[in-house]
């Protein structure tokens, strides 16, 4: 027996063309339309918007095993060091008792530092989560126009930066509509320009001059392990400064899980793809790359940089792009193209 509580699909007959004249005597005649049912129009604009937006990660692969092995190694090593320490300051107090204690007192101040360390990443990894919370929450908002969701993301964002004195004026025009009637996107584009359009054109800013400096020191540098080292040591401190604009505060272990988010960012988006534009522009620095292959490879890794940086700042911009539209590699590496033509 058919549950009639079970959801149901109707087919809803065309206003423009009549209904076919006779169905077929197989056929269950068509069901009409109760008045308890509700057709509620797809909102396809939202949708395509968080579709466009939406920051994709990587799935994460478990290896319980390669954890459990460096976990227990982390074990040992641990009991090691503890009873290695041990020893030595009995061995200390046994040979003079001062020594001892000055043992025992840099002893504490490293438990004291240990701890200062742990906090930091403890608190990086934190804020680093609640950007991506935030964002999720903003997505799902957005596909399900959700106002109360919406509401809730826009307050959490103006308490993450809060205390940052350049944005006061911002927040205290958010506050001023802060009960005002405003549909989902409306609330969060209202948000995204009043807090996140300065932050874009700072982390824009800072992709641009890394992209310059890494052109141009690969473009001048006489060794490729030099080249290596310099565009490694640009992305990593590249990333750092995005995620602080950001209000991000990594540190080693947050960094590490930046880098493996950007890096997975880039590859689901299509690697070093620049679009069909740039990539023109490209192809006509070949007479450029002729003259001087320096030159050329410079622009490569000047562009492989911004790529990452636009990378860097999808993964730690705490909304999606709403209304603004996502920077691409002409916006932040323009430039470089401009100058390779300048020396053809």
């Amino acid at each position: 027996m058919t549950n009639p509580q079970r959801p149901r699909a109707f087919r809803i007959p065309s206003t423009d063309q009549p209904p076919p004249e006779a169905a077929s005597a197989e056929a269950p005649p068509r069901p009409e339309l109760r008045p308890d049912v509700r057709l509620i129009d797809e909102p396809y604009e939202i949708v395509d918007a968080a579709d466009g937006v939406a920051v994709p990660v990587a799935p994460r692969r478990r290896a319980p095993w390669l954890s459990i092995l460096f976990s227990a190694l982390g074990g040992l090593v641990t009991i090691a060091v503890g009873l290695s320490v041990e020893r030595l300051i009995t061995d200390l107090f046994a040979t003079a008792p001062w020594l001892g204690w000055v043992a025992l007192a840099l002893l504490a101040v490293a438990l004291v530092a240990l701890t200062a360390l742990v906090a930091r990443e403890a608190l990086g990894v934190w804020r680093e989560r609640k950007i991506e919370a935030l964002r999720g929450r903003a997505l799902a908002a957005l596909t399900a126009r959700d106002h109360t969701a919406a509401q809730g993301v826009v307050q959490e964002l103006r308490g993450f930066y809060a205390d940052r004195p350049a944005l006061a004026p911002a927040l205290r025009r958010l506050d001023a509509v802060g009960d005002a009637i405003l549909d989902v996107d409306d609330r969060l584009a209202l948000a995204e320009g009043e807090l996140l359009s300065p932050l874009d054109r700072q982390a824009k800013a800072a992709i641009a001059q890394a992209a310059s400096q890494v052109s141009a020191v690969t473009a001048l540098s006489p060794r490729a392990i030099v080249d290596v080292a310099f565009v490694v040591f640009s992305a990593a401190r590249l990333l750092r400064r995005i995620a602080a604009i950001y209000g991000g505060r990594p540190g080693l272990l947050g960094f590490l899980r930046l880098a493996r988010a950007a890096l997975a960012h880039l590859t689901v988006t299509g690697g070093m793809a620049v679009g069909e534009g740039m990539l023109h522009q490209v192809l006509g620095l070949g007479l450029a790359a002729r003259v001087s292959a320096k030159l050329g490879e410079g622009v490569l890794n000047g562009l492989m940089t911004a790529r990452f940086g636009l990378a860097a700042l999808a993964v730690c911009r705490p909304l999606p792009f709403v209304r603004v539209s996502p920077p691409t590699v002409n916006d932040v590496a323009g430039q470089l193209f401009r100058s390779g033509e300048g020396q053809e």
